[in-house]
């Protein structure tokens, strides 16, 4: 069986670094992925909003080096999983556990790109996000 992915696109917000109880590090993200047409309502692209996970000195190293809007390569696999919230509801997860993640910018470059381009991340507000030309704020995430 085979179950790889490859993903380019920009994070929505800057990662999280947790610590597992054995003190292994894990950083999760979601990185917005254009999709490869446009939407005939609206005459733009949508996006898909993929969370990821990576752990180690990978999930260090994200945590360093990309921030909202960085543009990052993902290779990894699709893992699905459940829990209980505190309100005792199933809830179900699909994510990007990372093998691989590549910085495709220099450090703060996310900053200039979005000001450069209307095809790449533009910050508006701190809870406000377009990614081209798609609006969305962190209420729109589904974590």
């Amino acid at each position: 069986m085979i179950n790889r992915v490859v993903l380019v696109g920009r994070l929505t917000k800057d990662p999280d670094l947790r610590y597992t109880a054995s003190n292994v590090p894990v950083a999760s993200f979601t990185i917005a992925v254009s999709r490869p047409f446009v939407n005939q309502a609206s005459g733009e692209r949508d996006a898909d909003f993929i969370p990821v996970v990576i752990w180690r000195k990978q999930a260090e190293n994200v945590k360093k080096f990309l921030v909202k809007g960085s543009l990052a390569g993902v290779e990894g696999r699709i893992q699905t999983r459940n829990y209980d919230d505190k309100d005792g509801t199933r809830r179900y997860v699909t994510e990007i556990v990372a093998d691989n993640v590549y910085f495709l910018e220099a450090k703060g470059s996310a900053d200039s790109a979005a000001e450069s381009s209307t095809n790449t991340a533009e910050e508006k507000e701190d809870d406000e996000f377009k990614y081209d030309n798609v609006k969305f704020t962190d209420n729109d995430l589904p974590f």
